[in-house]
């Protein structure tokens, strides 16, 4: 009984076993990540804090900022978020499923 549960420990220490991502759930937490970050940013515009971030955020990565911030709009700002959505989703799900592949 020792030596099975020996060989056991061992065998999984040398080969351990990976579980299998569930292709849709991580989709859907990649795809509710990317909309959260993206309504981050949309907050960020309709507050008015978006170009001071970006003016912070060029120079630390040595680029001078040529961009300028548009306007609030909750039309634009919903597609962002809803377009986010989708392409982390899409993206969770190829991962998921090429992670599982590779297995």
């Amino acid at each position: 009984m020792a030596k099975r549960r020996l060989r056991r420990v061992i065998s999984n220490f040398i080969a351990p076993r990976y579980a299998k991502l569930n292709s849709v759930k991580f989709g859907l937490a990649l795809g509710i990540f990317f909309a959260i970050l993206h309504a981050v940013w949309a907050l960020l515009v309709a507050i008015g804090g978006a170009q001071q971030f970006i003016n912070w955020v060029m120079p630390l990565h040595f680029i001078d900022n040529l961009y300028s911030v548009a306007s609030f709009d909750l039309g634009v700002s919903v597609l962002l978020i809803v377009i986010a959505f989708i392409c982390g989703y899409v993206m969770g799900w190829l991962l998921a499923w090429l992670y599982n592949r590779l297995l």
